[in-house]
């Protein structure tokens, strides 16, 4: 498809990078940020290998029983908080690479430096504002 640029010439249009399936794991425990995300994630990025672990025992258990390409990490979560689950996550080489997102309520000064140096990949804080999150995510779905 091509489109008239100045002066009478044609140029292609960009095409957009497409986003790569993934396997995604979101570890949240509220049932409203939940389906935010996977509506996200699901209808406005074509992701369809989504799993939710509502607390910290079990997105540890099943990252380990189904590794995912990508974890979504609240940090405030019951039984086992976010950041214990992020640094037991990267204990363990299997893990060393996959990229672990913060999605958190934790806003405040120093908080993302503190996710980052507890094994996050990455940081953005809630409340979650579609388009926002639509760009904070592109990069780790786009294919290479």
């Amino acid at each position: 498809m091509e489109r008239t640029a100045a002066r009478g010439r044609t140029a292609p249009l960009t095409k957009p990078r497409m986003t790569r399936p993934r396997r995604i794991l979101i570890v949240e425990d509220d049932d409203q940020n939940v389906a935010v995300l996977r509506n996200i994630l699901e209808i406005m990025l074509g992701q369809r290998q989504v799993q939710v672990a509502h607390d910290g025992h079990e997105g540890i258990r099943m990252a380990y029983e189904s590794p995912p390409d990508l974890i979504l990490m609240d940090l405030s979560l019951p039984k086992l908080d976010g950041w214990q689950v992020t640094r037991s996550l990267r204990s363990n080489p299997r893990f060393s690479k996959t990229p672990i997102l913060a999605v958190t309520a934790h806003a405040m000064k120093g908080d993302r430096e503190k996710a980052l140096a507890a094994g996050c990949s990455d940081y953005f804080a809630k409340p979650i504002e579609v388009d926002e999150f639509v760009r904070f995510m592109r990069p780790y779905l786009v294919s290479r």
